[in-house]
C-alpha cells in the first residue's frame, strides 16, 4: 500500500456540444477509481480533483499492463515544471476503460483527458507510476 503523501490530482476534460457530460464524466471516473475526489461537471467540461495518491492507483496499474511504463515516465519528466507534471491521456479509451497516452491534442478527437499531479514529492511519485527503481519511499 502506499504512503499517503501531500499532492494534488487534477482530472480535466472538455465537453463538445455533440457529447453527453455524463459520459466523458464517466471516462474520466475510470482512471480515478474508488478514490475519494471531488467532482465539478457541467456542459462545458469535468474536473474531478482528489488530494489522495489512491487516485493514481489505477493509471499506475494500467501503465504497467500495457507495458507503457517508460512513455509515461519520458513524458512525465518532459513535461514537469518547478510544481508539477502533466499527461493526456484519449477519451475514446477512456470511456471503455483503457488507458491510451496522448502525445499531442490531436490524438484524441474529442481532446484528451488532462492528468496534473502537484506535489513537492514529484519524482517519487514518477518513480512509483513508471515501476523505477529507487530509494524512494513510494517504491515498497
Amino acid at each position: 500500500m502506499l504512503p499517503e503523501i501531500e499532492i494534488s490530482v487534477l482530472f480535466e476534460a472538455t465537453v463538445s456540444p455533440s457529447e453527453d457530460y455524463e459520459k466523458v464524466l464517466s471516462a474520466v471516473m475510470n482512471f480515478v477509481g474508488e478514490a475519494s475526489c471531488e467532482v465539478k461537471a457541467d456542459s462545458r467540461g469535468v474536473i474531478v480533483r482528489s488530494s489522495s495518491i489512491k487516485s493514481l492507483e489505477r493509471i499506475h496499474d494500467q501503465l504497467r499492463d500495457r507495458r507503457v511504463r517508460g512513455a509515461a515516465r519520458k513524458r512525465l519528466l518532459a513535461n514537469r515544471d518547478s510544481q508539477g507534471s502533466t499527461l493526456m491521456f484519449n477519451r475514446q479509451a477512456a470511456s471503455a476503460g483503457v488507458l491510451a497516452l496522448c502525445d499531442n491534442e490531436q490524438e484524441s478527437p474529442l481532446g484528451p483527458i488532462y492528468l496534473t499531479i502537484l506535489t513537492e514529492h514529484l519524482e517519487e511519485v514518477i518513480d512509483w507510476l513508471s515501476d523505477f527503481q529507487s530509494d524512494s519511499p513510494l517504491s515498497s
